[in-house]
């Protein structure tokens, strides 16, 4: 297997602003995440190297929590819990918080109205949601193109880097609009409206939470249904994935892990002004529902996943194709984004693709991988960042390190276990 590159790609969702809290050093975190190592699941000695990776990658970051879930063929071959503390201990089916990988949800609900007659993906957004902006501004005319097509592959003109991320930007939009805080997505919405688009849609590839935001917020419109409703009915149901929810900024679901980060800043839950913990409440998870919004175990992601794999009664051959077509702009540095997915074409052993996502939110890391041929896994932690610098990319290469290693696959499927 030849490891693909990930294109040095950002984590998906961006940095809230924040200062430190002097949470310890990282050689005093590394010492404790040593002493204190525990795994939890079903251990699969063909596949150690997995959780070599996994202890390496933890303890040198101080990590608390972590998860793994590997497939083969199909069958899930490891289900796995990571602890580095004392006070936790994280279960196979542990719920994290995953970031940007909610986004090829979102895609999948889209595409299914799509497939149920419902929706066209050439539809402008504008034909379906009301873009009304703030009294006295006007509509750049440019949103009349942004299709859902071009949303969803984030060609769709905004670009972060350009004019920031407006779902990091509550108090900027709270007082533009006069509205408090918490807002919802009707007010990013409103602000985005009276905003110049940053590029003529179709034109280049930009990364774009609120491109997301935008198609949640078409789900609702088109099926009558809340966002959360439609797509555990349409979507994960019919896969018996029972335990994916939406998130909280405060609360915790039960068997949800808690989440640490070295920083601190001011929440945009209210109009306090109050510091609090960076993973509680520096952002809103109401906001963020469709880009990155759900909660899930390492074994739901590779069960969502493996539903990419072939035609189903949830995504057709038809919607899959739509999934893995390549954009208008063509492919860049060897890959491209199709719907939810970062897609690399590759001829190993005949064609085929490699396609990934990755997630990142204050307190949290996800990634989830499938390969060419036939394998899939899924991470994630309870933690993005590291007193020393720490890279949290290198999870990446060391999980292609691990299933490269391995010389025999096991031949039993843990799926029954896990999804009744």
């Amino acid at each position: 297997m030849t490891r693909r590159n990930l294109g040095k790609l950002a984590l998906a969702t961006g940095a809230v602003a924040a200062v430190g809290t002097g949470a310890g050093t990282a050689l005093s975190r590394s010492a404790d995440a040593a002493a204190t190592w525990k795994t939890t699941g079903t251990a699969v000695s063909a596949l150690a190297g997995f959780d070599n990776q996994m202890k390496t990658f933890m303890q040198a970051r101080g990590v608390t929590g972590g998860q793994l879930a590997v497939t083969y063929k199909g069958r899930l071959v490891l289900a796995r819990g990571y602890s580095t503390s004392t006070a936790l201990t994280v279960q196979p089916t542990s719920l994290f918080r995953i970031a940007s990988l909610s986004k090829s949800i979102t895609a999948a609900a889209i595409l299914r109205l799509v497939q149920d007659g419902k929706l066209s993906l050439s539809t402008p957004v504008t034909k379906i949601l009301d873009i009304t902006p703030p009294a006295g501004q006007t509509r750049d005319a440019r949103w009349s193109s942004m299709t859902l097509w071009r949303l969803l592959q984030h060609t769709g003109g905004f670009d972060r880097d350009v004019s920031g991320d407006p779902e990091f930007k509550d108090a900027v939009i709270s007082k533009a609009l006069g509205v408090p805080m918490e807002l919802d997505h009707a007010d990013v919405i409103k602000y985005m409206a009276g905003q110049k688009v940053d590029f003529a849609p179709g034109s280049r590839y930009a990364y774009s939470n609120f491109g997301y935001l935008l198609a949640g917020r078409v789900v609702e419109k088109v099926s009558g249904m809340k966002y959360a409703d439609y797509v555990q009915q349409k979507l994960l149901t019919p896969l018996k994935i029972k335990r994916m929810a939406l998130g909280w900024s405060i609360a915790k679901h039960t068997g949800e892990v808690p989440y640490e980060s070295q920083y601190t800043g001011k929440t945009v839950l209210n109009t306090s002004g109050t510091t609090v913990p960076s993973p509680y409440g520096t952002f809103s998870m109401g906001i963020h529902d469709a880009n990155g919004g759900w909660i899930a175990s390492a074994p739901d992601l590779v069960r969502w996943a493996k539903m990419f794999d072939a035609s189903s009664s949830v995504l057709n051959s038809t919607s899959l194709g739509h999934v893995w077509a390549k954009p208008e702009i063509g492919i860049k540095d060897g890959w491209y984004y199709g719907l939810g997915w970062q897609v690399r074409p590759t001829t190993s052993g005949g064609t085929g693709r490699n396609t990934w996502h990755t997630g990142s939110l204050p307190g949290t890391t996800s990634i989830v991988v499938r390969t060419y041929n036939g394998l899939s896994w899924a991470a994630v932690f309870n933690r993005r960042d590291d007193p020393s610098g720490k890279s949290y990319d290198d999870i990446d290469a060391a999980l292609w390190t691990a299933a490269n290693g391995v010389k025999t696959w096991p031949t039993t499927d843990m799926f029954p276990q896990y999804f009744v």
